[in-house]
This record gives structure tokens, sequence and C-alpha cells, in this order.
């Protein structure tokens, strides 16, 4: 049953994925969506696991379908490493590196919102 909700829930996230890069999709070279939905999922991953599971009794398979299969598979560190490298090799090195700062700096910030938004 797990995997079947853990699936259930990455392919739900995997289309929302999808669908911000088409809303959002533009022939920059900064990779803004990737960006995007990676500092959504770390403020989502950061709620849920402060507010929404302390404040709803879920099971422990309902949490992990939504933080691994939904969250998981909404976000992607993968595709951050490949675009960096990407740049790197296109000679992109300052917006490279901009980024990476943003993308990490951007996720802790969000992450640490998640945490705050849990304790209104």
């Amino acid at each position: 049953m797990i995997y079947f909700l853990v699936g259930t829930a990455g392919a739900i996230g995997a289309v929302l994925r999808y669908a911000v890069g088409i809303l959002f999709f533009t022939n920059s070279s900064f990779p803004i969506t990737t960006l995007i939905v990676n500092l959504i999922g770390c403020f989502l991953l950061a709620w849920f696991t402060t507010s929404l599971f302390k404040r709803f009794s879920f099971s422990p398979m309902i949490r992990t379908a939504v933080s691994t299969g939904f969250v998981g598979s909404f976000t992607t560190f993968s595709a951050v490493s490949v675009e960096t490298v990407t740049m790197f090799q296109s000679g992109n090195v300052l917006l490279a590196v901009l980024y990476v700062f943003i993308s990490f700096s951007g996720g802790l910030l969000m992450s640490s919102l998640g945490f705050q938004r849990s304790r209104e």
C-alpha cells in the first residue's frame, strides 16, 4: 500500500512540476522554473512536517507519500546540478554561481519560513 501511495503522490508532484514548467517557461539561460519549484518545495516540506502533520493525525504512510512522493517528485536537485554544470560549460560562470547561491540560500530561507508559518 505504501508503494501505491508514494507512487500516486509522486505522480501528482511530477504533473504539478511539469505544469509549473509550462507556466513559467522562458528561453532564458537562467533556470527560473527549477528555482521556483525547489523554493516552493523547501517551504512545503518544512510546513508539512512541522505543522500539517502535527496538526492533523495522518498515518506514517500518508506522511511518507506526501513528503517523499509528492514533494520529492515536485522538487529536483538533479536538475539544479545539471543546469549548473551546463551553465559553467557554456561560460555563464557568474550566472551558475548566482543560481547555486540563490538555490541554497533561498531554500534555507523558504524552509525557515515554512517552519515559522507552522508556529502561527
